[in-house]
């Protein structure tokens, strides 16, 4: 076996140049002659725009240009919609408000862009962006997700008075209504998943270039889907062919869903540089970016299990409210969780459900996908329900999950809801980890943290999630050089995954070709062909199965030109290790060698019509959705004099199929992992809520997890693979997060339950678990 193949602990390539600071992220590249722009931006979560002056911004030295909505209008600049049918719950169409890029008559929430101004410095345009006078009104706001819905309500679109934009069904309602009449017991809870950011290493950023030579304008950003990213600025904004346009996205410091799609800054910068015609640069400062980006979850659900007298489970029902900010700016801001709550079912048995996410409106930010997009929501609810239930019905919550959860004989298992289990071990993922965790000791180390005054919790869930959805294909590109070395391009997006390492992994898993001697090539609409970016973990599954089928089709090429190097038939040539040979004799010829071939004629078979070069491509679809799943088990101890909560111990078995790279899928489940914990103790983005006055918008505010905050986790993995693509992988890349919600939140409610404490508002922050015990007590 290769020590670069597929399973192998490979170091990432990318880092050397990386750790050198040698990378090249969006704030690197800069052009001659560029100018830089500068958002003025809405102080008020809602508010009538009666004037806005901006003279004496226009007469600020070093000033370029200073653009309002009304100068966007003017130029004719179309906006992108969202264009999934969708009702609303009194079956009226789906209400939803197109994304203005510059506000002219009504701000809806605080951060609402209403003037650009662009100089030739950074800080001449900070310095007039000052001096734009905007006259507001203001008006009532309303930014908490449950109160939306509440009567007297202040409406965020006067012609959608109730706020409700869309809804979503899944199940059959009557069949679970019916379950829930005849079950013996029911257990509801109300669960808040509160809102978060992104909170990237690298701040987004965009450089808007106009070539006038070409007519065509280039957009530098740090996106997750540059072709798709291209497409939609030419068809819906500029009404231009593709051909006119050109997106580069190079080194990305992260995205996590956040950085997927088009914002308004992205056309603004472009839009400004054709007029102006030189380059416009904005970067979005770190106390900006809460302002300026979308925003992951938010969202309350109510959910009820009905079981028989057994405790088996019988039906759950589901209805949720989910905050989907000011405007619906695309499709994009439809998927969260809508598309993914499907798998509040978990790995369970549970013969129907009902499903209903109601999508409101709000004085604030768009929400979108986050690191998860609706599947960490989903098992939070399921998991949390479950230990609920085992409390409250005085039963052990590993027995009742094990009651109830689908067996491996049970596989391929059709969810009620819509999901299709293909393949898993469920219940041996739980015992693994309940193993590896020594879950058995956990008496004995709760005792000694009570000794200290401490109480310690456990928590233990199962997690599963819907992944590599087949909606849309991905594309590989190989293309060899006349020396035999190679350029690998794929449609996917890197943004410190370690997508080099993984695809030339797979490339010499497949060819044989040593990763030194390939150019890893992504993130060019110019360069690579197409491609639909990287999200939902689709990278491995999708562009690493279009990668797989593209080789094959340089092996059999190979085969052809290798059977004449060989003087053999084709029939008679194998390909294994990285060379064609002769079957039977020692006679071989490398993959190397035939691509240096491929490119001299004077080596090509005569008169069999022969094309020279060597260079395939492939486009993958896949034939089902993926479902990685596995076992997290947390350990938190908790001070319940302060309520400090420290997360102590952290275990994961996990399935995501094929495991392309040990290294890099543990570096994507600590990750995952953090960002969970993140949310669950610290994390929020929050408005006053009188005022819709944002009060986390910097990290003095903001609290994010630090190293001491997450523990040492110890993973192994358990895989099963998939059938459904020829790598049988099923994805890695949110997968702890999905996990990490409920096991971390379990684990403080399992702490804090001899307390008699019932439920600790998100995030688990000192005051707030100190509330929660307090209100306990009296």
């Amino acid at each position: 076996m290769s020590k670069y193949g597929i399973g192998q602990p490979v170091l990432r390539f990318e880092d050397p140049r990386l750790l050198r600071g040698q990378g090249r992220y969006i704030n690197d590249v800069n052009m001659h002659g560029q100018a830089f722009a500068v958002f003025v931006r809405s102080p008020h979560a809602h508010a009538r725009i009666r004037s806005i002056d901006v003279k004496d911004a226009k007469e600020a030295p070093g000033v370029v240009a200073v653009y309002t909505g009304h100068d966007v209008v003017a130029d004719g600049l179309g906006m992108p919609k969202a264009n999934m049918p969708r009702k609303r719950p009194d079956g009226k169409p789906m209400f939803a408000p197109q994304r203005p890029p510059l506000v002219t008559d009504r701000v809806r929430y605080v951060g609402d862009p209403v003037a650009m101004v662009i100089a030739e410095t950074l800080a001449a345009a900070k310095d007039a962006a000052e001096l734009a006078n905007v006259d507001y009104d203001a008006l009532p706001s309303v930014t908490t997700t449950e109160d939306t819905v509440k009567p007297g309500a202040p409406a965020v679109w006067d012609d959608c008075p109730d706020n409700i934009s869309n809804h979503v069904e899944r199940g059959n309602k009557a069949a679970t209504d019916e379950a829930f009449k005849s079950a013996a017991k029911v257990v509801k809870r109300r669960y808040v998943i509160s809102r978060v950011h992104a909170q990237f290493m690298e701040p987004r950023g965009t450089l808007g270039v106009y070539d006038q030579g070409e007519d065509r304008m280039i957009l530098y950003a740090d996106v997750q889907y540059p072709h798709r990213v291209r497409n939609m600025l030419a068809q819906s904004v500029f009404k231009v062919p593709e051909s006119k346009m050109r997106v580069i996205a190079q080194d990305v410091g992260g995205g996590f869903g956040t950085k997927g799609w088009q914002y308004i800054e992205h056309r603004l910068t472009l839009w400004a540089a054709r007029k102006l015609r030189r380059p416009v640069k904005w970067t979005c400062e770190r106390s900006e970016a809460v302002m300026a980006d979308e925003h992951g979850r938010d969202n309350i659900g109510e959910i009820e299990l009905a079981l028989d007298k057994d405790d088996k489970f019988l039906a759950l029902r589901l209805n949720m409210l989910a905050n989907i900010g000011a405007y619906v700016g695309s499709d994009r801001n439809l998927l969260s969780p809508f598309g993914m709550i499907v798998t509040v079912l978990g790995v369970y048995r549970i013969p129907t459900a009902y499903i209903n996410v109601v999508g409101v409106l709000s004085n604030t930010n768009p929400t979108a996908p986050y690191r998860g997009a609706g599947r960490p929501e989903a098992i939070y609810l399921i998991e949390r329900l479950i230990d609920d239930a085992a409390r409250e019905l005085g039963v052990d919550r590993v027995e009742l999950r094990r009651k109830n959860i689908l067996p491996e004989a049970a596989l391929p298992y059709q969810s009620p809801v819509g999901p299709y289990y293909d393949c898993g071990q469920f219940e041996k993922n739980m015992d693994m980890a309940i193993e590896l965790a020594d879950v058995a000791g956990f008496k004995k180390r709760a005792e000694e943290s009570k000794k200290r005054g401490k109480l310690r919790g456990l928590g233990i869930v199962n997690a599963i999630e819907q992944a590599a959805g087949t909606a849309q294909p991905e594309y590989a590109e190989i293309r060899f050089n006349p020396s035999g070395t190679a350029a690998l391009l794929m449609g996917t997006k890197a943004q410190g995954q370690g997508h080099e390492t993984m695809f030339k992994q797979i490339l010499n898993e497949r060819l044989g070709i040593d990763p030194n001697d390939v150019q890893f090539i992504d993130g060019d609409t110019d360069r690579v062909a197409f491609g639909m970016g990287t999200n939902g973990s689709r990278s491995t599954v999708l562009g690493g199965s279009a990668l797989y089928l593209a080789a094959d089709k340089v092996i059999e090429k190979g085969k052809k030109l290798a059977s004449h190097l060989l003087e053999a038939g084709e029939q008679d040539i194998e390909f294994t290790d990285g060379s064609f040979k002769v079957k039977g004799t020692d006679k071989a010829v490398t993959m190397k060698q035939v691509a240096m071939a491929a490119f001299n004629p004077t080596r090509w078979p005569k008169g069999v019509g022969f094309e020279g070069g060597l260079y395939e491509h492939a486009t993958y679809l896949g034939q089902r959705d993926t479902y990685p799943n596995g076992c997290h088990v947390c350990e938190v101890e908790v001070d319940p004099e302060t309520g400090v909560v420290t997360p102590d111990r952290y275990f994961v078995v996990d399935d995501v199929g094929t495991v392309m790279n040990p290294i890099g899928l543990k570096g994507q489940i600590h990750g995952g992992v953090a960002q969970g914990i993140g949310q669950i103790l610290c994390e929020q983005v929050v408005w006053d809520r009188d005022s819709g006055q944002l009060l986390t918008a910097s990290f003095l505010d903001y609290a994010m997890p630090h190293a001491d905050t997450v523990p040492s986790m110890e993973i192994k993995s358990n895989p099963v693979p998939t059938k459904f693509n020829p790598l049988g992988a099923k994805g890695a890349g949110e997968a702890g997060t999905v996990g990490a919600m409920p096991a971390v939140m379990n684990a403080i409610m399992d702490a804090l339950a001899p307390l008699g404490v019932k439920d600790v508002t998100m995030p688990a922050t000192p005051l707030n678990v100190w509330r929660a015990i307090e209100e306990a007590k009296g």
